[in-house]
């Protein structure tokens, strides 16, 4: 029977199949942050549980923390509180645990694949939604809940409904200026925020096979915002070269080994899938979104559509453009903005952080705009600097902040002021997502930089 990649890895992790129920799913790897955990924990507590693979299980610190004076105790006390917990509980349960301060903390999506957690054909959850990045690797990836995360914890298997197949191809050569982000943005326009609900996404063709891993990252990390259980990509020698070596990586013979299973990880010639899209790849723009979903997205030359042009209700419509304060029919070149924000697991690695300097090197930052540049790692950090982009940064009047989740979601300190516009490189532009009344357009980190020196909305193409 000819499978796709999801099916065989899906299949050859299934451990018992429920009639007309759920598979029950055994899970190679399952990242822990601070927020979804200490509630997982306690009902292990309170059900007297041990974690049953705690060598199988990673916690970092990530959204919660600061991203300026890290060294510091923490002054949010619900944020200290879950910080505690976190260590307290990886401490209890012996937990390998990457907490402010250690060398490898960062952004749960971006330190999994820099220290070689992530591999191909391996099952991966965390209780966070965004946990599809980890398919650029070939892997099955997605979101859980917090009582999902104590079924992980206590059995180190899930019981999940098998997603149906969806396969979105992208031939064709990306146009200049054009990123993975782009990319992404363009696909959730064309199928809305929910139309791969119910579905698991492979990515094909030629737009994907020339990515590189960070940008194959940053793609599957918007899986979920078009309504995917997750997105994978199958693997080839750009996934083997990047995990080769790391710290967590099989060595040796064990790499021999894991290579002869990896190397059967692609979809059979003739594969069924349930739905399939096809994109020409040279038809996608630098986009920006314009409203309060990241399906609200266009060419950032183009118009804000009219109502009768977009699916979905008139009065939502007008709502998320009144929250903007956006008119049907506005250019979205030229029009203010106040921040700027480059980070997250969308867009918070190394080679986001080339796109950004690319811009704004021999330039100086818009007056008028606040700019927050947080890596994702500290392995990120440390490029930053061996690079020579900080020195470009600085010279634009930049401020390199510590890693962390930051301005991606109001849940630390940096949060956008109500009624501002923000640019960001982040995943959601939903209402309050970066803060109470703030307004986002999500944007590549080129357009993220052209705005952060001009002050306004900007095509990158004009300063590249």
């Amino acid at each position: 029977m000819k499978k796709t990649l999801f099916d065989k890895v899906w299949d050859s992790h299934v451990v018992r199949s429920i009639k007309e129920g759920p598979d029950v799913l055994f899970i190679d790897r399952h990242m822990i942050h601070e927020v979804t955990s200490p509630v997982a924990f306690l009902g292990l507590k309170n059900r007297k549980l041990p974690v049953l693979h705690p060598e199988k299980t990673f916690a970092t610190a990530d959204h919660n923390t600061p991203t300026l004076n890290q060294h510091l105790p923490v002054a949010d006390p619900l944020s200290r509180n879950q910080l505690k917990a976190l260590e307290e509980n990886a401490a209890a349960h012996g937990i390998s645990y990457w907490g402010l301060g250690h060398k490898k903390n960062g952004i749960v999506h971006v330190v999994g694949p820099e220290y070689g957690i992530t591999q191909p054909g391996a099952t991966i959850v965390c209780g966070d939604s965004h946990t599809s990045t980890h398919g650029a690797f070939g892997a099955i990836a997605f979101g859980i809940g917090t009582s999902e995360v104590e079924m992980v914890l206590a059995t180190q298997c899930i019981m999940q409904p098998k997603p149906k197949k969806m396969r979105i191809t992208i031939d064709g050569k990306l146009n200049h200026g054009v990123t993975p982000k782009d990319v992404a943005l363009f696909i959730i326009s064309q199928l809305t925020t929910s139309g791969a609900t119910g579905y698991f996404v492979e990515y094909a063709g030629e737009v994907f096979r020339e990515l590189s891993m960070e940008g194959r990252m940053t793609v599957c990390n918007l899986s979920i915002e078009m309504g995917a259980r997750g997105g994978m990509i199958e693997p080839d020698e750009k996934t083997f070269t990047y995990i080769k070596d790391r710290e967590f990586t099989p060595k040796d013979a064990a790499w021999d080994k894991a290579m002869e299973y990896w190397s059967t990880l692609h979809t059979d010639e003739g594969a069924a899938f349930d739905k399939e899209f096809t994109f020409d790849g040279s038809e996608i723009d630098p986009m920006i979104t314009f409203g309060t979903n990241p399906g609200m997205g266009m060419s950032i030359t183009k118009a804000i559509p009219k109502a009768k042009e977009i699916q979905g209700s008139a009065t939502t419509y007008s709502k998320s453009l009144d929250y903007m304060g956006y008119r049907e029919g506005d250019s979205m070149i030229g029009k203010p903005i106040d921040y700027v924000f480059i980070g997250s697991c969308t867009n918070g690695r190394i080679e986001d952080f080339r796109a950004f300097a690319q811009i704004v090197k021999g330039y100086k930052r818009a007056a008028n705009v606040t700019a927050w540049l947080v890596p994702g790692s500290h392995n990120v950090l440390k490029a930053i600097k061996e690079e020579g982009l900080l020195e470009i940064f600085e010279a634009a009047e930049f401020e390199l902040r510590e890693p962390g989740c930051s301005a991606c979601l109001a849940m630390n300190d940096d949060k956008i002021p109500a009624g501002k516009y923000a640019v960001s490189t982040s995943n959601r532009n939903f209402e309050g997502r970066q803060g109470p009344g703030a307004r986002t357009l999500l944007a590549s980190p080129l357009v993220a930089a052209a705005a952060a020196i001009t002050g306004k909305i900007t095509d990158p193409r004009t300063l590249i």
